[in-house]
């Protein structure tokens, strides 16, 4: 079974801006509601450590790997519970130009596996307003002006 996460985000910023803060996983603590904790390089093949904090839900600790970081347009990663095909989930962040100075942040997460079905609800009450609460941090932080 699969099941997918979909949100999106205006930013007044520049592209470079976004991934940049997108990127600086040492300052997650600073901003980030959802991924309270970030680790690692966005690098492809690079494994990320994520404390992740769902709206309502427990915190839970992910090693993903990154299967793609293109500045400035894409980071995507794979995260496994247990082994392949149990609880797949591979994010994908994708900042698109929309107009001058603005972009939209698009989070897409693809779930898939065994438990999946047993993990719907929960995905969709906890881990998707995690997502637009994330989203809603990173537009202001990249929106500050910079020094």
């Amino acid at each position: 079974m699969t099941k997918q996460l979909h949100t999106q985000i205006d930013i007044h910023a520049s592209r470079e801006r976004v991934w940049e803060v997108l990127t600086d996983f040492a300052a997650y603590p600073e901003w980030n509601p959802f991924i309270t904790q970030a680790h690692g390089t966005a690098r492809v093949g690079e494994q990320l450590t994520n404390r992740m904090q769902p709206v309502g839900g427990r915190a839970v600790t992910l090693k993903p790997t990154v299967l793609q970081a293109t500045p400035g347009q894409q980071l995507r990663w794979l995260g496994r519970v247990v082994g392949p095909g149990i609880f797949d989930a591979e994010h994908t962040f994708t900042i698109e130009q929309v107009g001058d100075g603005q972009v939209r942040l698009v989070q897409d997460e693809q779930f898939r596996g065994l438990l999946v079905p047993f993990m719907s609800r929960s995905l969709d009450r906890h881990t998707l307003p995690a997502f637009e609460q994330m989203n809603q941090a990173l537009k202001r932080r990249a929106e500050q002006p910079q020094p």
